[in-house]
């Protein structure tokens, strides 16, 4: 199961309620929000999504989305 982890402005609870019902409509796709990080990260676990189409779905629902990238230089960058 591949990982993907966003920066996100979805700032609180209210913002996750409205982003829910977009999520909840990816297949195959398990999703939080740590609305505690200061870059609101939104982790979403599949097997067949693209990182382009969780982006899509984010912004479909009002919200903006830029991939976290992981390793050496992505822990750099906080």
């Amino acid at each position: 199961m591949k990982s993907y982890k966003f920066k996100t402005n979805i700032n609180c609870g209210n913002c996750i309620k409205s982003v829910t019902p977009f999520l909840d409509e990816l297949k195959d796709a398990e999703w939080h929000v740590d609305t505690n990080d200061k870059r609101k990260v939104l982790e979403v676990k599949t097997d067949s999504l693209t990182e382009k189409e969780i982006i899509e779905k984010v912004h479909e629902a009002g919200y903006e989305a830029q991939p976290l990238k992981s390793g050496i230089l992505g822990g750099l960058f906080k």
